[in-house]
């Protein structure tokens, strides 16, 4: 079944098993309880650019924020998104869902043994007649940062910046990192070099100007009408 989930902040599309929708909502208020009771407690780690290391006691969701903040050199909330569809995703699979797909605001966790074509809504030619081909046997990371489309920070020039993890917080966090170095078409081979190396990182994608710059291990693109798709939606 597909459903949509919103509350707040959060508007997110999700694909699972059926009669799952009330464990998907509940799984989505948890995440958000868990990440505004840290930031009730520390303001600061709501609003820093910068890298934000755990601290003991912690709860799971939110460590796994700080530790993903460090690999990529930016602050905790820029994985904000990717942590919520993780939590969700992870519910649903422990609850025997056979496929797991949340978008949160362009960011994806995704698990689906069958291919699923991920379009990309973004200001550039190139993705407007493809999508990724994904498939995973477990849950993995599709997250994006725009300087163009969306209401997310980016401090650099990207239209899009695509990163591929099987931590799907790092992938988040790793996105606005990518987007923020990409400050013109001359520097985005660096960029994706850079970030596509940190551990964890799988491959990533980079779109400024007329140029596009990826490294490492991308999803295959195939021929796709993506022109009425939502940001990373899966078909």
């Amino acid at each position: 079944m597909r459903f949509n989930l919103s509350y707040r902040e959060s508007i997110l599309t999700v694909v699972c098993d059926d009669g799952l929708r009330d464990a998907a909502f509940d799984a989505l208020m948890e995440a958000r309880y868990s990440i505004e009771s840290r930031i009730s407690e520390d303001p600061f780690f709501g609003i820093t650019y910068d890298p934000y290391p755990a601290s003991p006691g912690d709860e799971d969701l939110v460590r796994r924020m700080c530790d993903a903040s460090v690999v990529a050199g930016v602050g905790p909330m820029a994985g904000v998104a990717g942590a919520v569809a993780v939590h969700i995703a992870e519910r649903l699979v422990e609850l025997g869902s056979s496929h797991a797909v949340v978008e949160n605001g362009g960011d994806i966790a995704f698990l689906s043994p069958e291919p699923r074509l991920v379009g990309v809504y973004a200001d550039h030619p190139v993705f407007r007649d493809l999508a990724f081909s994904v498939s995973s046997d477990s849950i993995t990371g599709i997250c994006s940062s725009s300087r163009t489309v969306g209401p997310s920070v980016s401090l650099g020039a990207s239209s899009i910046s695509t990163v591929f993890s099987d931590d799907v917080i790092l992938a988040d966090c790793c996105a606005t990192a990518l987007g923020n170095l990409v400050k013109d078409e001359a520097s985005m081979g660096r960029a994706v070099e850079d970030i596509g190396s940190r551990p964890g990182v799988k491959g990533c994608v980079a779109c400024c100007g007329d140029k596009v710059a990826m490294f490492g291990d991308v999803p295959e693109m195939v021929p796709a009408d993506c022109g009425d798709l939502c940001p990373h939606e899966p078909i």
